[in-house]
């Protein structure tokens, strides 16, 4: 009985050991976004307090509180949380996914490109997206880096006519990370 139960626990801390995956964590990513035409008034935010994980078998997953946005403008920002994000009601923006055949020994000081597969969720509405990534390593480490399309009528984002022409169809979305080890 003391053999089994010793068998029992070694094998379960083995398990335990394989399965464990190496965490790499932020609270500090950026999010930029841009949806300017030309002639009127940008329309561009940024948030820097955005939080990601990133684990070593290439699962991903980042959360941005909506109200984080920043914008040169005060009533822009206003307007942006309060008739187009709706960020009462709508507080977060998430992305979960996997980046497509990670290997974190395979990195170094070099970006190393990717391709991230996953789903973003704003406005209650999720979007499946596939982009490129930049990722590399430094030390304890990891940088990622990626620029996206998304489109306001994706989330289900009315913009009224009055202001649809000052506002581009196609926003560009840029994200940066940088994450740090945690075991």
């Amino acid at each position: 009985m003391k053999n089994l139960l010793f068998a029992v626990v070694f094998l379960s801390s083995i398990f335990s050991i394989v399965n464990a995956q190496e965490k790499f964590i932020t609270k500090s990513g950026e999010i930029n976004f841009e949806a300017s035409v030309p002639s009127f008034e940008e329309v561009k935010a940024t948030h820097n307090s955005v939080s990601a994980i990133i684990k070593s078998n290439g699962e991903f997953a980042s959360l941005a509180l909506v109200k984080g946005f920043r914008f040169k403008v005060a009533l822009m920002e206003e307007h942006f949380n309060e008739n187009y994000a709706e960020s009462s009601t709508y507080p977060k923006a998430t992305f979960k996914g996997k980046v497509k055949d990670f290997d974190i020994s395979e990195l170094s000081t070099d970006d190393k490109e990717y391709v991230i597969l996953g789903t973003v969720n704003m406005h209650g509405v999720d979007k499946n997206i596939e982009t490129k990534a930049y990722i590399k390593k430094i030390d304890d480490i990891l940088f990622l880096d990626t620029q996206f399309i998304l489109k306001p009528e994706d989330f289900d984002i009315d913009i009224p006519k009055v202001v649809s022409s000052k506002i581009a169809e196609e926003i560009n979305v840029s994200v940066s990370f940088e994450f740090k080890g945690k075991s």
